[in-house]
């Protein structure tokens, strides 16, 4: 297998990345009940906080078909990332649009910006070109750190990567490694 571009490619500094995380958590009462998967996504947040990146985070949490519904909220995973980076993370309710976009500009170097359910836009899960579009307009790089959601061919796992410069994240590399290490010796 040819060697991916990772994280550890990428000049972070001053820049705006895109993450695609995977914080499909089940919740309670507007409580994160099980935060593995964000917990996962730490080394990748670290790494780019302490490179002086920009950080805008891209998730989807369950299946809000298409439509905003405070059920399906990623406020609270907000909330909770927060207290696991022991730094403010800003939430924005929408993943595109003008809020979004002035969140994304005025970030500062460490700054993290978690954006609202990209579910809440059926454009997510049809690949359309003008949400992917929108969404590369946030960022100047893109990081793919969503392991479970990377076979899906959506607008934040297959359209923004092919609009700008790209890389493997760390939580990518390391279940990547472990299905080659069961490929190569199962």
């Amino acid at each position: 297998m040819n060697r991916i571009k990772s994280i550890n490619d990428l000049a972070v500094t001053g820049k705006r990345v895109l993450v695609r995380v995977d914080y499909n958590v089940p919740m309670d009462k507007n409580a994160v009940t099980d935060d593995t998967r964000v917990r996962a996504s730490l080394p990748t947040l670290n790494h780019l906080i302490k490179n002086g990146a920009r950080v805008v985070l891209l998730s989807h949490l369950g299946r809000p078909k298409g439509a905003p519904n405070p059920k399906y909220s990623l406020a609270p995973v907000a909330q909770h990332l927060s207290q696991l980076i022991k730094k403010p993370v800003a939430f924005v309710a929408d993943c595109v649009g003008a809020q979004a976009e002035e969140a994304a500009r005025t970030l500062k170097n460490g700054d993290v910006l978690l954006l609202e359910n990209l579910r809440f836009h059926p454009e997510e899960e049809k690949n359309d070109p003008a949400f992917a579009k929108k969404l590369a307009g946030l960022g100047e790089l893109f990081v793919q750190d969503a392991f479970g959601a990377v076979h899906r061919a959506h607008a934040s796992t297959a359209g923004v990567p092919a609009l700008l410069p790209s890389a493997a994240g760390l939580l990518l590399l390391k279940e990547l490694d472990y299905l080659g290490r069961i490929k190569e010796n199962p």
